[in-house]
């Protein structure tokens, strides 16, 4: 099998798994049973995988990393702002 394409089926695969859990916060407008923890290191991790796409200038890590980061922004802004809101 074509490295590449291992690459693009890989990132294909782990991008879409987060595409339900960022349209089901989008729906319901909160992230309750979402870990910070979780949400904060996995950002962190697929912002530098991301990175490591950019240098080894490998498309597939850099596109699914890109799109992945973006879901991932999405999550982490539902959570924080159901944190700010259980606070108060």
């Amino acid at each position: 099998m074509d490295t590449e394409l291992l690459g693009y089926a890989a990132g294909i695969l782990t991008t879409i798994a987060f595409l339900p859990q960022a349209i089901q916060m989008i729906r319901t407008r909160q992230a309750r049973d979402i870990s910070m923890t979780w949400a904060v290191t996995m950002t962190a991790g697929v912002f530098l995988w991301l990175c490591y796409g950019i240098m080894k200038q490998s498309f597939p890590m850099i596109l699914a990393n890109s799109i992945t980061l973006h879901l991932l922004f999405i999550i982490l802004f539902f959570k924080i702002r159901d944190q700010g809101n259980s606070n108060s």
